[in-house]
């Protein structure tokens, strides 16, 4: 069972954090958002309370599903990647999709064994070095350049243990993972598909994953943000996702 945190009243939306992060990791964004809704903030397997949950994505998004219920589900990152798999294997569960910095995974077999070295080369740095430090050499990638102390969100991400984190670079890591490219096309619900601005790589591949889903998706820009737009821009981000919702319907009560 995943651990989860629930705040306000009214459609459900499941929030999904990114690797390293946590359920606090949100902030004001679910804060934001708690106004008109009942948000489920979820710690993602091998993650803050749910640490001791070492499962692949398939289990994972299994997981995620019987934490979430029916509900519109909003991922950033390794938290979208779960939201996917879980969309199409149960997209009973899932009426609106809300994807932050995704990809479906990686499609070539060479590349995606040359990312499950990466990651397992990860996995022993942050066994050799310990959370804290793994955390700040984590954020000092370019793709994090956008985030100051505060949006980083460190002390949050120290609830985090390296047996948990490092379970999920080699079972749940992006080069463990399964291509889903090839089954964008059996979603159905409406799906929100959203990247910094500046975040160059993740805007192409945003525009690649709505072609491929087809017209029940969008594309969505978060103006001047990078990677980690949820937190850079907080406002710009849930200003999208309450437009998507009213949009699509995607946020009518869970049953």
């Amino acid at each position: 069972m995943l651990y989860v945190e629930v705040d306000g009243r009214g459609p459900r939306l499941v929030l999904v954090h990114g690797f390293t992060q946590t359920r606090r990791s949100w902030g004001p964004v679910a804060r934001d958002l708690a106004r008109h809704h009942e948000v489920v903030r979820v710690d993602a397997p091998g993650h803050g309370r749910s640490a001791a949950q070492t499962v692949d994505m398939v289990e994972g998004a299994r997981l995620l599903g019987e934490a979430g219920g029916t509900a519109t589900y909003v991922g950033y990152s390794m938290g979208a990647r779960l939201c996917l798999h879980l969309a199409l294997a149960r997209p009973e569960r899932v009426s609106a999709l809300v994807l932050l910095g995704a990809t479906a995974g990686i499609a070539d077999p060479d590349q995606r064994r040359a990312r499950r070295r990466q990651d397992e080369d990860l996995a022993l740095e942050l066994e050799r070095v310990g959370v804290e430090r793994f955390v700040r050499r984590w954020l000092a990638r370019p793709l994090f350049a956008g985030l100051d102390e505060a949006a980083a969100g460190i002390e949050a991400r120290l609830e985090n243990t390296v047996a948990g984190l490092a379970a999920s670079l080699r079972l749940a890591g992006t080069g463990a993972q399964e291509s889903l490219w090839p089954r964008l096309g059996e979603l159905t619900m409406p799906v929100l598909v959203v990247a910094g601005q500046r975040d160059l790589v993740f805007a192409a591949r945003a525009e690649e994953m709505a072609a491929a889903i087809g017209p029940n998706a969008e594309v969505a820009l978060v103006p001047g943000a990078g990677h980690a737009a949820h937190s850079e821009a907080p406002e710009a981000f849930v200003a999208l996702v309450r437009g998507f919702v009213a949009r699509t319907g995607g946020g009518r009560a869970a049953g």
